[in-house]
């Protein structure tokens, strides 16, 4: 069993997604830091203010799967998903 980790950025197009990274950010952070397999999750501004870094390590694919079902499924994906995503993932 090895551990899945995504590596990438999240790109905003301009400061109406910052926003909606801003407003959802909090909770979705927290609920995913709370999910069984979650070894750590990092989403923190860049020196560019449109670019997010996101750093995520699960325990396993399973567990990576799950997260990327809730996500799909939550406020937080609803909201962002039309910002662009720049992710690598090992592991799965």
């Amino acid at each position: 069993m090895s551990n899945v980790i995504l590596t990438g950025q999240l790109v905003c197009r301009d400061q109406e997604q910052v926003a909606v990274v801003v407003q959802h950010l909090p909770l979705h952070t927290q609920l995913t830091r709370a999910e069984p397999g979650c070894l750590s999750f990092k989403v923190n501004p860049t020196q560019n203010p449109l670019i997010w870094q996101v750093d995520e390590k699960f325990q396993d694919a399973a567990s990576f799967r799950a997260h990327q079902q809730r996500v799909a499924e939550s406020e937080w994906g609803r909201a962002t998903a039309n910002i662009e995503r720049r992710y690598e993932i090992e592991g799965v």
